[in-house]
């Protein structure tokens, strides 16, 4: 039999030093220019190579009208932030969804 050679920590970080992972790649959307992950959806704007995939107004909306009947339910007060929001700026899903 041979002797095996050393299995050291040196020796180890060495060979594992081409295992790191690399930095996400990004790509400028089309449609609204915001970077997003290549090969995927964009987050802001629901689109992947020039198609609506996903209506993220009508998904945010969703997501508010539950917030704000849990809140109900739960007898909490309106978050302040919110409240600013809705009485400055009406969101349009109109606007926010139409492709340019």
């Amino acid at each position: 039999m041979t002797v095996r050679m050393r299995h050291t920590k040196s020796h180890t970080a060495n060979r594992r030093s081409h295992h790191a992972i690399a930095g996400v790649r990004l790509s400028a959307c089309n449609h609204c220019g915001k970077p997003h992950i290549s090969h995927a959806m964009c987050e802001r704007c629901g689109t992947y190579r020039g198609r609506q995939i996903v209506d993220i107004m009508k998904k945010r909306m969703r997501t508010e009208e539950r917030a704000k009947r849990k809140r109900k339910e739960l007898g909490m007060e309106p978050n302040k932030r919110e409240e600013k929001d809705a009485e400055t700026k009406p969101l349009d899903p109109v606007a926010l969804s139409r492709k340019k």
